[in-house]
């Protein structure tokens, strides 16, 4: 069902939420969603890339926190058709888990992707615990670093210890 504005085009798009009520999405928003998903998973792409020619071995970390424990990320079953559906499995924080052999000893850190830089409260309070329970050595944010419009696109790493030191 779509709702019309004015002349021709549709502005709104309607569906049924997962509580059952109708819930109206504008499409420029819908179209922004999407273009921004699409850009987060290729610049993820980039940097899991970007640390494998580092010498890092890279996997997807699927396990979240609950509960002051580590556990498996729910999964999720995103329905967009009639029939059709996708299974996300990757939905964990942080995005990657990163081994570095050092000697006898592996260095284990977490990356996490954010385009911007920026952690939720959240995340960041995520991360606290991560660190104070030994599970990383270190977390790192890739952040998107672009020269200039349309220039090369490059990766910083932020050590997450600077994030909380301006954390209140």
């Amino acid at each position: 069902m779509e709702l019309k504005s004015g002349g021709g085009e549709t502005e709104y798009k309607a569906s049924v939420g997962e509580d059952g009520n109708v819930v109206l999405k504008k499409k420029k928003k819908i179209k922004m969603g999407t273009r921004s998903r699409s850009g987060g998973g290729a610049f993820e792409l980039r940097v899991r890339k970007d640390l494998e020619e580092k010498g890092w071995v890279v996997d997807k970390w699927s396990n979240n926190i609950d509960d002051g424990k580590v556990v498996p990320c729910k999964r999720v079953f995103k329905r967009f058709g009639v029939g059709m559906g996708v299974m996300t499995i990757g939905t964990g924080f942080p995005d990657f888990v990163c081994f570095e052999k050092r000697g006898d000893l592996y260095k284990v850190i977490g990356i996490e992707v954010k385009m911007n830089g920026n952690l939720s409260r959240v995340e960041k309070e995520k991360c606290v615990w991560y660190l104070e329970n030994k599970i990383f050595s270190e977390i790192l944010v890739a952040k998107k670093i672009q020269e200039r419009k349309g220039g090369k696109i490059r990766v910083e790493y932020i050590d997450f210890g600077e994030i909380a030191g301006r954390m209140r």
